[in-house]
């Protein structure tokens, strides 16, 4: 009696969990990716966040708390970089939406030759950035360029001068090299998702007598909405945070008319060498793009419920 009423106590007790091998093995499988992620992630986000706090000069630095953030409520030039991000991004993200949505559809259908134009059409996202910029500041070079002597030619500018050289059109030459550059991303996510369209839908609705564009609003692009929204937010950040064509071009210049915000901060951190101040700029941007991502996948869940 006795033992079977110590039985039933203890079966109403709530065992303890033990940690048992088959918890933990995932996380070792995981932990040479968590340790590498921390490493190169995590630890130099807590070092760069750390340094906005901190004011640097030549041989030491001091704690000056929200100072910097402080200065950038004063600082103009940085208000011009967040107008020029903002131009810079909207515009070469609308171009290579559009075209890298268009090329899509093109390399959808079955043509002659339409492996060859897959591999001109992405040839563009192997070349570096570097090589990119270079190439195009020399296109827009009156010298050795002919872009100007086109553009001359067909009436839209007085004279064959370089366009990087006049700040109110230089923004536009490391943004027709960044729409040049991008078209592939979109090109190549869109016509994988384009792929897996069952054909039988499409033929399906064009028997039921639905128009090409009818087939393309009902029934292309709700499959292609998840991979339109994935890839706009990360083409957006990655734009944002773009600095080589613009540098390897411009410099920010002429009169900081193409200084974006990624190219101020590395002005600020290695021209200026005011690492703190660049610190704070850096995590002004990471902020805004957070807000950014998360409006983004918000929108996209509000669209879904609502479908």
């Amino acid at each position: 009696m006795t033992y079977a009423m110590s039985e039933i106590r203890s079966a109403g007790r709530p065992r303890k969990k033990r940690l048992s091998y088959a918890t933990v093995e995932p996380w070792l499988y995981l932990s040479p990716a968590i340790v590498l992620l921390v490493a190169v992630l995590l630890v130099p986000l807590v070092i760069g966040i750390s340094y906005s706090f901190r004011k640097f000069s030549a041989f030491k630095s001091e704690y000056v708390g929200l100072g910097q953030y402080q200065a950038m409520l004063s600082d103009q030039v940085l208000g011009q970089a967040l107008v020029n991000t903002l131009w810079w991004t909207v515009a070469s993200l609308f171009f290579q939406f559009f075209l890298g949505l268009g090329l899509a559809l093109l390399l959808d259908k079955p043509f002659y030759g339409r492996k060859l134009v897959q591999a001109v059409v992405f040839l563009p996202w192997a070349v570096p950035s570097f090589l990119s910029g270079l190439t195009w500041a020399w296109l827009f070079n009156p010298i050795i360029g002919p872009l100007p002597h086109w553009l001359f030619a067909l009436g839209l500018k007085a004279e064959p001068t370089n366009v990087l050289s006049d700040p109110a059109t230089a923004m536009w030459g490391p943004i027709v090299a960044n729409v040049w550059y991008g078209i592939p991303f979109f090109a190549i996510t869109l016509l994988a998702a384009l792929k897996s369209i069952p054909s039988e839908m499409h033929e399906a609705a064009a028997i039921d007598g639905a128009t090409p564009w009818q087939r393309f609003s009902k029934l292309t692009l709700p499959f292609l909405a998840p991979t339109i929204a994935i890839t706009v937010m990360l083409r957006t950040i990655w734009i944002a945070t773009f600095a080589d064509l613009i540098f390897v071009m411009t410099e920010g210049g002429p009169a900081g008319s193409t200084s974006t915000v990624p190219v101020y901060i590395y002005v600020s951190a290695f021209k200026s060498l005011d690492k703190g101040y660049a610190s704070a700029i850096a995590v002004l941007l990471l902020v805004l793009l957070i807000a950014y991502a998360i409006a983004l996948i918000a929108i996209r869940r509000s669209l879904v419920r609502h479908v």
